[in-house]
């Protein structure tokens, strides 16, 4: 009797995660990178890009829906959204469910991730590059930010980790473009990592985010397939209130929109907020 192949994630040094390969259904091996799309009977259809899990159908939802709605919900009259990067549709999905939001405008640098996501993942988007308040936007999200005449009320950098092609996202140019690109009680949130395995990333984020915005925090999620533990999301606003609403406030403006999540509800939304003391405490020796 034949294994199925394996396909071994190679995001870490000594350790990491494996997955079966039931069947593959897309990859391309050029000089600059490795993409892989393959079923996989636990997950669903898993996305990787140079040998990292970018995605995958089971649980996109968690990520998905926290980057999403935590901001959206506590700003609570988001008209304008950003959205950098997310060519697979899943958060642009999420910000569609927001009926107050008025433009979407979507940032990516490669056209051909969106077409391609269409094809290969098409419950991540379930539909929403069809909204009329969407706009596609083929730009490098650096530029974009440091260019734009347009003003936004909630930013999200659905990036890659911060090697490779994603790496200008986490820069203190692009930080504080976004900074010139909120109204003034907008907020900036970004996928950071696994903080228990990539400190760095969120110690070096907070330290530039610090530059441009008097409150910044983080919070968190745990996403089964970002192996390692909780992974956090950059928090950034000129108001600190927004950060810390009470669960009665977060439940009427969730109820008023009828929003059903399969994560994301109030006591999450606070809760997440909540960061282990590891961090906190690398954190404040960065300061």
């Amino acid at each position: 009797m034949s294994h199925p192949e394996t396909w071994h994630e190679t995001l870490h040094d000594h350790f990491g995660q494996y997955f079966t390969v039931d069947k593959v259904l897309y990859r391309e091996t050029t000089g600059q990178q490795d993409l892989v799309i393959f079923e996989n009977a636990a997950l669903g259809r898993v996305m990787a890009l140079d040998g990292v899990v970018q995605t995958t159908e089971r649980d996109e939802f968690i990520y998905h829906e926290m980057m999403a709605h935590v901001p959206l919900i506590a700003h609570g009259a988001a008209k304008k959204v950003l959205i950098i990067g997310g060519g697979d549709g899943g958060m642009l999905r999420e910000v569609s469910r927001h009926p107050g939001v008025e433009q979407i405008t979507m940032v990516e640098i490669d056209a051909g991730v969106v077409t391609f996501c269409k094809q290969y993942l098409p419950r991540h988007n379930a539909g929403a590059f069809d909204d009329p308040r969407f706009t596609l936007v083929i730009a490098d999200g650096v530029d974009f930010v440091c260019q734009s005449s347009d003003k936004f009320d909630v930013i999200i950098s659905d990036c890659t980790d911060p090697i490779g092609p994603g790496e200008s996202l986490f820069t203190s140019d692009f930080y504080q473009g976004c900074a010139r690109c909120l109204n003034e009680s907008g907020i900036f949130v970004a996928q950071n990592g696994v903080c228990f395995l990539q400190q760095d990333e969120a110690v070096n984020s907070h330290r530039k985010l610090g530059h441009y915005f008097s409150d910044v925090s983080f919070y968190q999620a745990a996403v089964p397939t970002y192996y390692g533990g909780i992974m956090t999301f950059a928090w950034a606003s000129q108001n600190p209130a927004l950060r810390q609403l009470d669960a009665g406030t977060l439940t009427a403006r969730i109820d008023q929109i009828g929003l059903t999540c399969r994560y994301y509800n109030a006591a999450i939304h606070n809760g997440s907020f909540a960061l282990p003391q590891y961090l906190l405490n690398a954190l404040s020796a960065s300061r």
